[in-house]
This record gives structure tokens, C-alpha cells and sequence, in this order.
């Protein structure tokens, strides 16, 4: 299987890039094939501007260069796993804004869909599972980006994984590191049908 693996964290050497290179090893050792997207280290722009505002008075409307060079990367995908610091109970505005301008309107909502049966999003927190639990945050960004984003797009089976209290000491980070190995090992096994409840931690 091709995967697109979407990095959003501005420095490649932080615990997001090694939790994103820990999925990469486990999926290329299950015989995976992946593809980054490093959207800092790629300098993409996450202002969605005229040129790529959904227009619903047009079919299939030609948005800028830029988001159709990443509609064919996406394409050229079979799957999509995004590794992502959680800022503010939500993806950060780079991520966010990729989303905005590249998953548009009659290519990944609307007159059409992703053809992608497969997406995972891999979180990282600072928060305990006690904080996320608090106030229903792991079900509210259930809802919002799995739920709210892949399933509404076509993506049939998604999940959000959260890390706790990512960093907080060398020993849970190893061992976070080993289970995101995992996953990418058995990717597509740790997806499911989508629910608004799709997520699960790895403390």
C-alpha cells in the first residue's frame, strides 16, 4: 500500500518528526511504500486565498497550481496518516490550512470524494489522559478531524491516536515510539468504521 505521510511540525528533529519516522519504519517493514509530506520543510502556504475558495456556483473549478500538485500527490496514494502536535485541543493552522485549500470542494467533498478507504491521524499532547478527559476534548477532536474531516471526504475507515503526555519522561517516550512502530506495522488493522468516538491513546 502507498501511504502519504503529512508531517506538520515546524522542526523535523522534534518528538513529532521521530513519532512520524517510528510510523514510517513499522510500515516499511510490513512492505508499505511512504511518502512525505513535510509541510514546514516544504514551505507549503496554509492561507487559503480567491484562486482556491470553494465556489458553488462553478463544477469542478481549477484551483491554483500549488493545491493541484498536492490533489496528485494525495492521489498517487492509497492511504493518508497525518502526525501532528495537538495546539489548543486541534491540529495546528499549517494543517488546518492544508486541508482548507488543498481538500476542496468536487475533489474531496461535494460533486466528488477521496477514493482513499484509509486515514489515520496520530496526535501528540502535553496534556494526561485525565486533562483530555476533563471537559470531552479526545471526543470533541474526534468529532471534528477523523469524523469531521476524513469520513465527511470518503474516507470510510479513520482514527485519531492521541499521545499523553508526550515527552514528559525518556520511558514513555520509548515506549510510545515502539507502539507508533507498531501501528505503522499493522496499518491497516489499527483503523475502524468511523465513529465520532474513533480514538484511542497510547500512554
Amino acid at each position: 500500500m502507498k501511504i502519504l505521510l503529512v508531517f506538520c511540525h515546524p522542526r523535523r528533529q522534534s518528538l513529532s518528526g521521530a513519532v512520524a519516522e517510528a510510523f514510517e519504519a513499522g510500515a516499511l517493514e510490513a512492505g508499505h511504500e511512504i511518502e512525505w509530506a513535510d509541510l514546514y520543510g516544504e514551505g507549503f502556504n496554509p492561507v487559503l486565498m480567491p484562486e482556491d475558495e470553494p465556489d458553488w456556483s462553478v463544477t469542478d473549478k481549477r484551483y491554483s497550481d500549488v493545491v493541484h500538485h498536492e490533489m496528485e500527490r494525495v492521489d498517487r496514494n492509497d492511504a493518508i496518516v497525518m502526525v501532528f502536535p495537538i495546539w489548543w485541543w486541534s491540529m495546528p493552522a499549517m494543517l488546518k490550512g492544508w486541508v482548507d485549500r488543498v481538500w476542496n470542494k468536487d475533489w474531496a467533498y461535494g460533486g466528488k470524494q477521496l477514493k482513499h478507504e484509509y486515514g489515520l491521524m496520530i496526535g501528540l499532547g502535553a496534556n494526561d489522559e485525565e486533562g483530555f478527559e476533563k471537559h470531552a476534548y479526545t471526543m470533541a477532536m474526534g468529532v471534528q478531524m477523523p469524523y469531521g474531516i476524513m469520513s465527511y471526504c470518503g474516507i470510510p475507515d479513520n482514527r485519531l491516536v492521541v499521545l499523553p503526555e508526550a515527552g514528559a519522561d525518556p520511558e514513555r517516550t520509548e515506549r510510545q515510539l515502539d507502539q507508533v512502530r507498531h501501528l505503522g506495522g499493522i496499518f491497516p488493522l489499527c483503523v475502524q468504521p468511523p465513529s465520532n468516538t474513533s480514538s484511542i491513546y497510547l500512554s
